[in-house]
């Protein structure tokens, strides 16, 4: 057997070429983040040793520094047989760095240390916060902002830097030897790491081509013209030849032409060289007013050129309306960060729901020891968290991403004593966010508005029947110091749990009832029943099972009904995995707070994300005014004559992909073969889905050109779902990616879609190029 043979070790000539080819490569990345002279960077690049805090105990003192690729972070790790890609981070997956013990675990396990030497990274998806503690101050504030600082510059990069950053980074990955130059092994391990295969003789051709000096190795130019080929797009050079002129250039006029005929945008000339004076990269071009193929490039990849609407990026809707006129994104059993049974809780679930625009979180109450609620899974071994520190995690963060209202839906299990507990904690860490009485102190007729209740924070929960009947002070309810309310929650509805409820009665607080104006949760009776005796402000909460069958039995009635109350749904007991029913159905029939768990990571979320990811990602969708008429004839499952019929057909044609990420990373033969699936969800008459067929061996630069075709009915209420998959022709395809939108978001023409993880994140640099076209019938 032939064995291993050990890279030759460098004399001091070639290692020195080596040192000055990374720090070139350093310099390249600081001058493209526009960082050369920082202090901060230069401190990051050098790196420092951090202790690791995992628990009370476990404090480990390991390395930690910015690789010269100002993208990865890479750290120290004793682990044995552990991969080099272990030892790493990237920035892009980074959600935020706190500052200071600002996580459960260094609250818990860093008590003894100095706060200003504590900071936190917390990554996007499901991977755990990793809590470091500095030597100094100074030291953990200069990894604070040297982080923050290339992540807001990374996340700043234009789609063609981004392209090239990622590209040069593989280019360096297989460069194993980092003496910056390519022999065709190299090439091949680089085509591997972009997600493609192609033939050896193709590859070997392509080399060949590059290799101007004849010395079997591509360095400097004849990478630059490696990267030219191999990133060179056919589809947008045909595209762009149609429409510029003699001069090789697209004029202003060339331009405007282009974005009539084929984007359909009613614009004129200044429009056109506003985007030739925002996407030109040529200096030269910009001021003779053309647009070049990379400036085109430039602005078919920005966010002006993506298939999402950009106007639908900000709140472009009424906000004057009443709240039950809208749907709220909404989160169940927000506390808890995986199952149903045994998961942990974490506050930080808050901080993840919240961050992603949910609106409505849950609360479920237990008496907790020392006379201090707790939040958990009630009847379950799921970990405990305490109230007040929800409550505080809340205050933080319902406003950070939108400043519209956020209701909490509290399930109360406590004593008399520690309801007041709960009450009180409320009112002194929200302060003025709670909401305590109806806006201007008289009760409406109907909802205030999201515009009205902006910054303010809503409880959801039982409320004493006195009160309710008087929504007057406190004053003048005096002797009536508690009284018994129906008690259903969720915890009932659980399988085969030992101990759970009955349907009881609950003592209820006064104080905690006090907190509840307009989200009083009430037992639905019926329809005709909820018509004639209840409030506006009464709502009940559905379980799935209930709410699909009236959604599909009465879908009317229940249209009805939720003009002018609001509706809560909630999953099944059973499903102790966390896993989601599907929300559109439940959306058709006008409910507004459709909860799901936002812990867990699909095609339900996917939906919800979608949905909610327009209106400027506010939490609030107004729904069609033909789901705001409280004479409404609408209904979802028997589509008949009235305006909710608007008949489209769109067509869509998927023409190539750019970039897809890997399926399986740390195998370098691993490439996908990527197809397209188009879904399209709405109301069940419009539910249909198509897709492309498999392209082999090649995620970089899959060609599909295949069209496709869908008649909708009701496009207010449809979604777009873009799914990428990995073929399989033995089992499942494998999931790669995914985009979906609203159809009413939808720009027409060329357009770029951007793909997300499974856990909804964006991945950088990866799209697919599609041409849409919605026409009237």
């Amino acid at each position: 057997m032939q064995c291993i043979q050990r890279q030759p070790k460098k004399n001091k000539s070639e290692e020195n070429v080596l040192q000055e080819n990374i720090r070139k490569v350093a310099r390249e990345n600081r001058e493209r983040l526009g960082l050369q002279d920082d202090e901060d960077l230069q401190f990051l690049l050098k790196g420092s040793k951090l202790h690791k805090v995992k628990s009370k105990s476990w404090k480990k003192l390991r390395f930690y520094k910015l690789q010269d690729d100002c993208e990865t972070i890479w750290h120290e790790s004793k682990k044995l047989l552990s991969s080099p890609d272990k030892h790493t981070f990237s920035i892009q997956d980074i959600e935020e760095v706190r500052p200071g013990r600002q996580s459960e675990g260094l609250q818990k396990n860093a008590r003894d240390l100095p706060d200003g030497c504590c900071f936190s990274i917390f990554f996007k998806g499901q991977r755990k916060n990793l809590d470091l503690v500095a030597s100094t101050e100074k030291e953990a504030m200069q990894w604070v902002t040297g982080l923050k600082k290339v992540i807001r510059l990374s996340d700043n990069l234009n789609s063609k830097q981004k392209q090239e950053h990622w590209i040069y980074s593989c280019l360096r990955k297989a460069d194993t030897n980092s003496d910056n130059k390519m022999t065709f092994k190299e090439l091949k391990q680089f085509l591997g790491e972009i997600n493609i295969k192609i033939d050896d003789l193709y590859a070997e051709k392509l080399f060949n081509e590059c290799d101007r000096s004849h010395s079997k190795m591509l360095e400097g130019p004849e990478i630059e013209e490696f990267y030219k080929r191999l990133t060179h797009r056919n589809e947008i050079e045909v595209i762009y030849s149609k429409y510029a002129g003699s001069k090789g250039k697209m004029s202003v006029e060339d331009l405007e032409n282009f974005l009539r005929m084929e984007q359909r945008e009613d614009v004129g000339l200044n429009e056109a060289v506003a985007l030739i004076q925002k996407y030109e990269l040529d200096e030269a071009a910009k001021e003779k007013k053309l647009m070049s193929r990379d400036g085109f490039l430039m602005y078919l990849q920005s966010s002006d050129g993506l298939v999402l609407n950009p106007r639908h990026t900000l709140v472009y809707q009424d906000m004057s309306q009443p709240l039950n006129h809208y749907f709220i994104s909404s989160s169940h059993n927000t506390y808890l960060m995986e199952d149903q049974l045994k998961g942990p809780s974490s506050t930080e679930a808050y901080v993840r729901a919240l961050t992603k625009g949910c609106r409505c979180v849950e609360l479920d109450c237990w008496d907790g020891p020392n006379g201090d609620p707790v939040i958990y899974h009630g009847y379950t071994l799921t970990s405990k968290i305490l109230f007040k520190d929800v409550i505080r995690t809340v205050k933080e963060y319902a406003f950070k991403n939108s400043e519209y209202p956020v209701v909490l839906s509290l399930e109360t299990h406590c004593s008399m004593d520690q309801q007041k507990v709960m009450a009180h904690h409320m009112k002194t860490i929200l302060g003025s966010m709670l909401l305590t009485a109806p806006l201007g102190g008289k009760m409406p007729t109907h909802f205030p508005s999201p515009e009205q209740l902006k910054g303010k924070i809503l409880v959801k929960g039982k409320k004493l029947q006195l009160q309710d009947h008087s929504m007057t002070s406190p004053e003048s309810l005096q002797g009536e110091e508690k009284e018994s309310v129906s008690e259903e929650d969720e915890a009932a509805d659980l399988p085969e749990v030992k101990d759970k409820p009955k349907k009881s009665k609950l003592k209820l607080a006064r104080e905690l009832s006090d907190l509840v104006v307009f989200c009083k949760s009430v037992h639905f009776p019926d329809f005709e029943t909820a018509r004639e005796t209840q409030a506006f402000y009464e709502m009940s909460s559905f379980g799935e099972s209930k709410a699909f069958k009236l959604a599909e039995e009465s879908a009317n009635s229940f249209v009805i009904h939720n003009t002018r109350q609001l509706s809560r749904t909630y999953p099944r007991g059973t499903r102790t995995d966390s896993s989601n029913y599907n929300p559109v159905d439940l959306w058709n029939a006008g409910c507004q707070i459709v909860a799901l768990n936002f812990q867990t990571s699909d095609n339900s979320m996917d939906l919800n994300q979608g949905k909610f990811q327009q209106n400027g990602f506010s939490g609030y969708i107004l729904k069609p005014r033909f789901m705001r008429d409280g004479q409404t004839r609408f209904n979802p499952t028997s589509i008949t004559q009235g305006e909710w019929l608007t008949p489209k057909k769109l067509h869509v044609m998927i023409i190539s992909g750019q970039q897809l990420p890997k399926e399986n990373k740390n195998k370098n033969n691993s490439v996908v073969d990527p197809l397209v699936r188009i879904e399209i969800s709405g109301v069940p008459r419009d539910v249909c889905s198509a897709e492309t067929e498999h392209i082999e061996d090649n995620g970089f630069n899959p060609s599909w050109n295949k069209n496709f075709q869908f008649d909708i009915c009701v496009p207010e209420l449809a979604l777009v779902r873009f799914v990428v998959e990995d073929h399989d022709t033995a089992s499942r395809n494998d999931f790669v990616a995914q985009y979906t939108l609203p159809f009413m978001s939808l720009q027409n023409g060329y357009r770029h879609v951007p793909l997300l993880t499974k856990e909804g994140n964006p991945i950088a640099s990866s799209s697919i190029f599609v041409h849409i076209m919605v026409v009237d019938q």
